[in-house]
């Protein structure tokens, strides 16, 4: 495997072919509004805001403030249907988009991963082949400095 420098120094090499997946719904103007949407609809202002909604629509028709929708609430009914369909394909393609981007991110660093094997590999073959010369060197300097000594030493009487 051949790698240039600038491959070792962008630690998202493996990632970056993905991310036109970055955005949930896409990068076009519906993605951007469908995303925007649907993270709105999991807000607890919204949850809120709909919660007090609903309690406010209920008691204006009960108490008879409002007449626009009796009891059973027709209206309101409808109104959650519409709700429900717009905001059910919404969550499976959150759902199908994130599945998308989990898989991706999961081949990206499984190729980071063996690329690190490969060059832990390579580098490891390097120190290998250092320590051998290393160990060559010792011996060679272990006999030279014998050789000195020879020279430069009175040989030991008996």
């Amino acid at each position: 495997m051949s790698t240039t420098p600038n491959q070792h120094s962008d630690h998202l090499r493996f990632h970056r072919q993905h991310e036109h997946l970055s955005k949930a719904f896409g990068s076009d103007v519906f993605g951007l509004r469908a995303e925007a949407f649907a993270r709105f609809f999991g807000t607890p202002l919204f949850l809120g805001a709909q919660t007090i909604g609903v309690i406010l629509w209920i008691a204006a028709n009960v108490l008879g403030l409002a007449h626009f929708d009796q009891y059973p609430f027709i209206l309101l009914n409808l109104a959650f249907s519409v709700q429900a369909a717009y905001a059910a394909p919404l969550i499976l393609l959150a759902q199908t988009r994130q599945a998308e981007r989990d898989k991706a991110h999961a081949d990206a660093d499984a190729r980071h991963r063996e690329a690190l094997a490969i060059t832990a590999a390579h580098h490891s073959a390097q120190m290998m082949e250092l320590l051998k010369q290393n160990t060559e060197l010792t011996a060679r300097i272990d006999k030279l400095t014998a050789e000195i000594h020879g020279h430069l030493l009175p040989a030991p009487q008996r």
